[in-house]
């Protein structure tokens, strides 16, 4: 993929409560790796991947958002809501308060980004409870089943997608699964540059890109 550019850079936020997994969710998708314990975010981090999406013959830019899920920063982090294209709406599957709680987040995403915004929402650790919702080896056990999350989330539109940040599993797919929806809103008319902030097709340039080296992340607001 040497010598390619984007064809176009999507902004995506990522919100939910506080510890379900949003920092280490967008950790794995730029770095490939997996922190135990990461600091919490204070406002606002971010990270860019480019992703290729083989069957539309496009190679995209995400710029994402990580924003904090503690209600003292709800004011900077809405500010990031404003014409985002794309919304990875993250709970923890052993945490029935942080499913309950996506609901508001939902509303909130919804008053303050772009009204055709693709949402997407993510069971996270899955990693940590068993598919018979047992107690697991890690003491944990799932309180939200999938088919109540799934079924929630068509009532809302939205796509979803169950995943863990430890594992890797299905953490990518959830960040394209949510780029195919905005790709193919593209092609319909549904976003257009002079109108969609969050949606920016690329110019030509002389500037040499690769898959593997364009990852970079950093932090906003933490103070």
């Amino acid at each position: 993929m040497a010598g390619i550019s984007w064809h176009y850079v999507l902004k995506f936020i990522i919100t939910g409560d506080s510890a379900v997994g949003k920092s280490s969710l967008l950790i794995r998708l730029t770095d490939q790796r997996f922190i135990t314990n990461p600091d919490p975010t204070l406002g606002v981090e971010f990270g860019s991947k480019l992703i290729n999406i083989e069957e539309q013959n496009k190679v995209v830019k995400l710029q994402c958002w990580d924003t904090a899920g503690t209600e003292s920063f709800r004011s900077i982090t809405r500010s990031y809501y404003r014409g985002a294209a794309g919304c990875l709406l993250v709970y923890d599957v052993t945490n029935r308060t942080t499913f309950t709680n996506a609901r508001t987040w939902l509303a909130d995403v919804r008053e303050h980004a772009d009204p055709h915004l693709t949402c997407i929402l993510v069971g996270n650790k899955v990693d940590l409870c068993s598919d018979d919702s047992s107690t697991s080896a890690s003491g944990k056990h799932r309180e939200v089943p999938t088919e109540e999350a799934e079924l929630w989330a068509k009532e809302e539109g939205l796509l979803f997608v169950e995943a863990s940040a430890k594992s890797g599993q299905n953490v990518q797919e959830a960040f394209e699964k949510a780029t195919r929806d905005i790709l193919d809103k593209i092609q319909r008319g549904v976003f257009e540059d002079d109108r969609s902030p969050g949606v920016k097709s690329s110019r030509p340039n002389n500037n040499s890109l690769t898959l593997e080296s364009s990852k970079a992340r950093g932090t906003c607001c933490n103070t």
